[in-house]
């Protein structure tokens, strides 16, 4: 029988390590196409949502990947988001044939979205830990 996903003895970890590592790829793919093939939309700051919602799945895979509710763990998760959109950018930065350029506000809302995913995996992990008391 499989364990409970947020738990260290979660029977589901390789799954979410799966998921994590493909969901990774997919941003540096979709953060490192041409900007001119990107569709268009009207949508205000539609750029910076996308980060946001990018990076919260982010850091919830990873977490479930390595389950633990320990403060270090869950600030590792969050510098590990902060850290990848940071290097998104400079990548973006450093290939200007892309026509994408090196944002700081997409930091900031893939910091944002670091947070949400860390949030989320947070209150998900205790609320399903003080279920199974």
């Amino acid at each position: 029988m499989r364990t409970n996903l947020f738990t260290p003895q979660s029977g589901y970890k390789k799954q979410a390590r799966l998921a994590a590592v493909l969901w990774t790829l997919l941003i540096f793919i979709l953060c490192l196409w041409p900007g001119d093939e990107l569709p268009k939309s009207n949508i205000r700051l539609i750029d910076k949502w996308v980060h946001f919602l990018l990076f919260a799945p982010f850091c919830f895979l990873w977490l479930c990947a390595y389950p633990s509710l320990k403060p270090r763990n869950l600030a590792l998760a969050l510098v590990a988001g902060g850290g990848t959109g940071y290097l998104v950018e400079i990548l973006q930065r450093s290939f200007p044939s892309l026509g994408r350029s090196y944002d700081i506000m997409d930091i900031a809302a893939d910091a944002v979205g670091s947070l949400l995913g860390v949030i989320l995996f947070a209150a998900l992990a205790s609320f399903s830990i003080k279920k199974q008391r």
